[in-house]
């Protein structure tokens, strides 16, 4: 019975998500190939057919096999899909790294894809965000409201659970895909942003994910890089062999030294000492 109900809430949110986005005649998703932009996209197509367009923003910022992924998942999808480069490294105020990054990140994105939608005569800038999303530092969210983002899952009121059932409902590739924000999001506030330091995240991370481990974060504290693992992966990481291995992967891409958190990983850790900054309405 607790399958059905599902079903029907997914079917029916799809049907009231679909008749919204057709509403709008055209719009440019911003597209990660993350869960929440893939079930956008996968809305937008189903309502919108080729006045529907992926975008997804490439810069030193996202990290190895994201692009692939976000290619694969709108083939899926059936919606035309673009690459542009985004170039928030040339924003002072993006590489100080202060609170409020994410902020001047969606700025550089969105002026883009608002004067990509422009140009092609398509409509609105659709995003996302999701419920939940609201209950975390997001100033991000502040650029979108700036620039006239829509983000349907938000304004239904779907949180991350709902958002990967409609996921597996629609048949989306990245329904179980774990989260992967940029990757400046390891960096604590206050530690500058460079291509290097972004590359150096980038390798050790990328080293891990070639070991098996999918749900991770290594955080960026000068010379040291601190592997976060999901809590699945923290008992592998145990075994003394592997420990070694795992740590030699994080020195290989630059670290002097390496630890592996005992905690397990929690995604936005590094916002634990903020609070929510802006609602979008």
């Amino acid at each position: 019975m607790e399958r059905d109900s599902m079903r029907e809430e997914c079917d029916s949110l799809t049907e009231q998500l679909t008749t919204r986005l057709a509403g709008l005649g055209g719009a440019v998703v911003a597209f990660s190939g993350g869960v929440d932009s893939s079930v956008v996209a996968a809305l937008a197509a189903r309502a919108l057919g080729d006045r529907a367009l992926a975008v997804t923003a490439v810069s030193p910022a996202l990290a190895s096999g994201e692009l692939d992924g976000a290619r694969r998942v709108a083939a899926a999808v059936g919606i035309r899909h673009e690459v542009i480069s985004t170039a928030e490294l040339d924003r002072e105020e993006y590489r100080r790294n202060d609170k409020f990054r994410c902020y001047y990140c969606k700025t550089e994105l969105y002026d883009q894809l608002e004067a990509l939608s422009a140009r092609r005569v398509l409509g609105p800038v659709l995003s996302g965000a999701n419920a939940d999303d609201t209950g975390d530092w997001r100033p991000g969210l502040r650029a979108a409201t700036e620039h006239g983002v829509l983000h349907p899952l938000l304004e239904a009121g779907v949180g991350k659970d709902t958002v990967r059932a409609l996921a597996r409902r629609l048949g989306v590739p990245s329904a179980e895909k774990p989260a992967s924000p940029c990757l400046a999001s390891r960096l604590p506030y206050g530690t500058p942003v460079s291509a290097d330091v972004l590359g150096q995240v980038d390798r050790a991370e990328a080293s891990l994910k070639e070991r098996g481990y999918r749900h991770l974060r290594v955080r960026h504290f000068g010379d040291l890089g601190l592997a976060q693992l999901g809590a699945e992966d923290l008992p592998r990481a145990a075994d003394p062999a592997e420990r070694e291995a795992l740590l030699a992967c994080v020195r290989a891409a630059g670290y002097r030294r390496a630890e592996i958190d005992e905690q397990p990983l929690r995604s936005g850790s590094l916002n634990l000492t903020l609070t929510p900054v802006h609602r979008a309405r």
